[in-house]
């Protein structure tokens, strides 16, 4: 996984904000966690929401990136941080809710992760998911194609990154026989973004990073966004009123055991 630069990240705060609030609605009415899991909690705004609406639960705050959760420590919420990586996370005890936001984007094999996080839980517990659709999206594309055509390419070519998506049909087949309860979607938010090049604001605390962190500082990383942004701007147009609309697909999972 990349290293995450937290003030970059929260940039669009209210954007990333949104899809974890509506995920947040579909969680069973009736679940009364005691144990609260959020993986990849990154800044832990939702980890403190989890713990605010369950105060009799232990919530659990992991991810991977140590200035997220210095950051995250600040909030003051009474969530137990943990430095960890979600492949290797083994609960001590079932939880009664795995909360996960916009994380597993960036981990192989989901069946078997999937099912692993779902047979991880109590006797009725719930496993909430989110995941960014963006293998297929025109931004997504032509990012890959500036990576692999320019001068860059050789750096770029064994780039680790989000892994390939899967058909939401998939998880519906690999998690019923698991679940007894299942509800999979997908919604498409179209974000109105602000400001001369905010696609490449908004996934430079994300998928952008990698990337970054692979070329030159300087006259490399200019060439490199230079393309990029030539690309960009024939695909989303900037509009007469100052806006670029970014069509933005995210997959969502609620399981119950």
């Amino acid at each position: 996984m990349p290293a995450w630069d937290p003030d970059v990240y929260s940039r669009y705060r209210a954007y990333r904000d949104r899809p974890a609030l509506d995920l947040m609605l579909k969680i069973p009415r009736d679940l009364d966690p005691r144990e609260i899991w959020d993986l990849g909690c990154g800044l832990g705004e939702h980890a403190a929401l989890l713990a605010a609406r369950h105060p009799g639960a232990a919530v659990h705050g992991l991810d991977s990136s140590p200035r997220m959760l210095e950051r995250a420590r600040g909030q003051g919420a009474d969530v137990d941080w943990v430095l960890g990586d979600i492949d290797t996370w083994r609960p001590d005890v079932p939880p009664d809710l795995i909360f996960t936001n916009a994380a597993l984007q960036w981990l192989d094999d989901h069946q078997t992760l999937f099912s692993r996080l779902l047979t991880s839980l109590a006797p009725g517990g719930v496993l909430a998911c989110q995941i960014p659709q963006v293998e297929d999206a025109g931004w997504r594309r032509s990012l890959r194609d500036v990576a692999a055509g320019g001068p860059w390419a050789g750096k770029l070519a064994s780039l680790d990154g989000v892994r390939q998506g899967h058909d939401p049909r998939a998880y519906h087949d690999w998690l019923s026989p698991l679940a007894s309860d299942l509800d999979v979607w997908v919604t498409t938010y179209v974000h109105a973004l602000e400001g001369e090049d905010p696609i490449v604001d908004w996934t430079s605390g994300t998928s952008l990073r990698p990337y970054l962190e692979r070329l030159e500082p300087g006259d490399e990383t200019a060439a490199f966004l230079a393309a990029w942004r030539e690309r960009l701007a024939a695909e989303y147009p900037r509009r007469e009123d100052g806006i670029t609309l970014l069509p933005f697909t995210r997959m969502f999972v609620v399981a119950r055991v």
